[in-house]
């Protein structure tokens, strides 16, 4: 098992549907602190960053004896702060990017993908996770991201509109129903190279990843393989408020012992 798997929550204050996100209280602790707490119970990881450029975060981070890395404010997304952190420790091979939104995570799928980019041991492949989708108003939603795969579980192309679109409307809406669609939610995780994230820079845009507004639709384009780990799990990223309270009413999570 290589010594040099690192877990790296990238956080942010600003955002426009819901400021302050990451400090929302949860159960009576951050947000933020929830995703910590959930990530140090990962077993293949050597090491658990918040990184941020919010002093409010780091604080609150710091709090909970978390380590932090202040980064650029800059950054359009997670992934370019992963990448100055890749940058300033060229040592770790393997990097998890799980977003600062998503208090479910589940330890033991950061634990499977790493333990996938180790066993493939290709810098050039990306590694992520997706449920099956169940839900016809998800399914159109603009904000659920689906992915659609290959038979070796390769993604073939993510989008916000509904994929695979059934020509049978009908059909496809029982087919969710029941579960059997083969429609998949994709999930905000990503395990990748340290090696693929200190050039990302150098990578073409892409266009379809500037149509769709997703960042991994430029890899794709960029020829970088995309390895969709399937998983059952009842966490995904809070956007809003409401989604927020909807998580806390269903949710029984228990925060771990303090630092």
């Amino acid at each position: 098992m290589s010594s040099e798997s690192w877990i790296v929550i990238p956080a942010r204050y600003p955002a426009r549907r819901f400021p302050g996100k990451p400090l929302a209280l949860l159960h009576g602790h951050p947000m933020v602190a929830w995703v910590l707490d959930a990530c140090r119970e990962a077993r293949q990881a050597q090491e658990v960053v918040v990184a941020t450029d919010d002093q409010r975060i780091a604080k609150v981070v710091q709090g909970f004896g978390g380590r932090v890395e202040m980064t650029a404010a800059h950054h359009k997304s997670g992934t370019e702060r992963l990448a100055e952190i890749a940058l300033r420790y060229p040592e770790v091979k393997w990097f998890i990017n799980v977003q600062g939104d998503e208090p479910g995570i589940d330890p033991q799928l950061i634990d499977r993908i790493i333990d996938l980019l180790v066993e493939r041991d290709n810098p050039d492949l990306i590694v992520s996770a997706a449920v099956s989708l169940l839900d016809p108003d998800d399914y159109q939603s603009p904000h659920v991201v689906k992915v659609v795969v290959d038979l070796k579980g390769k993604a073939l192309y993510f989008s916000r509109s509904p994929i695979p679109c059934y020509q049978d409307k009908s059909s496809g809406v029982r087919a969710l129903q029941e579960g059997h669609s083969g429609v998949l939610q994709h999930l905000g995780i990503y395990g990748y190279s340290g090696s693929f994230l200190r050039n990302l820079n150098c990578l073409e845009p892409g266009v379809l990843a500037a149509v769709e507004n997703l960042e991994q639709l430029n890899w794709l384009e960029n020829g970088f393989p995309i390895e969709i780990l399937p998983c059952t799990s009842l966490w995904s990223g809070i956007d809003t408020p409401e989604e927020l309270e909807r998580f806390a009413a269903k949710w029984t999570g228990t925060m771990g012992v303090k630092g």
